[in-house]
């Protein structure tokens, strides 16, 4: 699914990433680790093809439509409400019942009674669990997570744990995180950055 090689990224003069080395195989979940600063990120942002690598080779076996990618940033309309949200993400990744699903996902992460609610309107915490929504709709190959915890209440932490869970062959999982205790018990591959290098 996903294989580099000394793969690097640097803006301007300053390096972000240097010589990271992944064979991460369909159905894996890596788990990636680091303190701010260190490149967690720029990797996913990497994966997900937002950004390109100024060394080395990458390779993503999944098409930019079957990836699903939380960043920092909810990637939210706004003035639009969660349910036209997810309507609308829906048919721009044309999901085949997209309403019975984004109702599902809805439910499951405990938004279902805001759903007709602006996101404008939501906290942090509420927006994460909608973005966990929009990513995970049309039921990604390649499932990128940037620090998807933050920002969560104790029971948006459980939900979401649950989720990451629960098997499935199909969905490779990549996740950064300032809580990988919750992680390392499902973690296939573990990936521990630092500011410059990996190991």
């Amino acid at each position: 699914m996903i294989r580099s090689r000394n793969l690097g990224r640097s803006f301007g003069e300053k390096t972000v990433l240097e010589a990271v080395n992944l064979d991460v195989a369909a159905g894996d979940i890596l788990l990636v680790t680091g303190r701010n600063g260190s490149g967690k990120s720029t990797l996913l942002a990497l994966l997900a093809g937002l950004l390109a690598p100024t060394r080395g080779t990458l390779e993503v076996a999944a098409e930019r439509r079957s990836i699903g990618f939380v960043g920092h940033e909810p990637l939210l309309y706004q003035e639009l409400t969660a349910a036209e949200n997810l309507d609308l993400f829906g048919r721009l990744y044309r999901v085949q019942e997209h309403r019975e699903r984004s109702g599902m996902l809805l439910e499951r992460y405990g938004i279902w009674d805001v759903r007709h609610d602006r996101v404008s309107s939501f906290s942090r915490g509420m927006q994460q669990r909608l973005a966990l929504c929009r990513a995970m709709l049309h039921e990604p190959a390649l499932l990128l997570l940037d620090e998807p915890f933050a920002a969560l209440d104790a029971e948006g932490v459980e939900l979401l744990s649950d989720a990451l869970a629960e098997p499935s062959q199909q969905r490779t999982l990549v996740v950064s995180s300032h809580q990988p205790d919750r992680l390392e018990p499902i973690a296939t591959l573990r990936l521990a950055l630092e500011v410059g290098r990996s190991r």
